[in-house]
């Protein structure tokens, strides 16, 4: 009996056909990033061309498709998958908007606050101790910690650094300056209690928390007023987030945490396409 590396008559695996929601100018504007990237670098040669290269990789970020199903679709290893997503995703995040410059386009439209939130991304939970700052109790889970800002719209502007799970609020934005930007920028900013305490400027506050009850002391009918009128107004902020995480890579990361952050901000610029077209 010979080996060989045929398949049998009626063996080849199925290929199925699924689509992809996105719009045609998010995979065009991907495609041309690319086009754009190999004639700076002198490839002239893919192995697919980068309108289908595009296609792929999104399809790995939108549906969290595996790597190997993505390359035995379509000819190609896993490996080239793999770097076909890792390079467009360097391409993308180096698009997305630093913080000062974020705040002071905000500032330019006639925005007056925007918005702060932090979130949880998932991840699988790794062996070892290094992965226990990850262990977030607030969401009993292991995860990369974000910062986000919005406008007033829900529009996402500006992404953090991935922090590990157990990381604070208020000690990523004490990290990443934010109160200090925001003072430069002449904006203020609508935050939840996760805030609390990082504005000390009681006369003049640049970011606003609301008021929080205590065992001696119970909210008063106007604080509770002031409440409600401040999760009105930073309902939007969740909507920013929504449109995030309809990337399902963001499930649950599979992904080197180290490359966590270009992932987010590679998505950011995606989600604005996206949303803003």
């Amino acid at each position: 009996m010979t080996r060989t590396k045929e398949h049998a008559e009626d063996t080849c695996p199925p290929v199925y056909q699924c689509r992809l929601p996105l719009s045609t100018s998010t995979v065009n504007h991907l495609a041309d990033l690319l086009r754009r990237h190999l004639k700076a670098i002198r490839s002239r040669w893919r192995i697919l061309p980068p309108g289908k290269i595009a296609v792929i990789v999104l399809a790995v970020l939108r549906h969290d498709q595996r790597l190997a199903d993505m390359a035995g679709g379509n000819d190609v290893s896993e490996s080239t998958v793999r770097r076909w997503r890792d390079e467009l995703i360097g391409l993308l995040a180096a698009q997305a908007p630093r913080l000062d410059r974020a705040l002071r386009k905000v500032a330019r439209q006639g925005g007056e606050v925007v918005l702060i939130d932090g979130t949880l991304i998932r991840t699988q939970r790794r062996t070892g101790k290094a992965d226990r700052r990850n262990y977030s109790g607030k969401h009993r889970s292991h995860g990369l910690h974000f910062l986000a800002l919005t406008d007033e719209n829900g529009r996402l502007i500006w992404i953090s650094a991935a922090r590990p799970g157990r990381t604070h609020d208020n000690t990523a934005a004490r990290h990443d300056h934010i109160l200090a930007h925001l003072r430069a920028a002449g904006l203020g900013a609508l935050a939840d209690l996760g805030f609390r305490g990082l504005d000390n400027d009681i006369l003049d506050p640049t970011i606003i928390t609301g008021y929080t009850a205590s065992r001696t002391h119970k909210l008063t009918p106007g604080e509770k007023d002031a409440n409600r009128v401040l999760a009105v107004g930073r309902a939007p902020v969740e909507h920013g987030f929504a449109h995030l995480k309809n990337w399902r890579i963001l499930t649950k990361l599979r992904t080197d945490p180290a490359r966590a952050t270009q992932l987010l901000r590679a998505l950011l610029v995606l989600t604005n396409l996206e949303v803003n077209r």
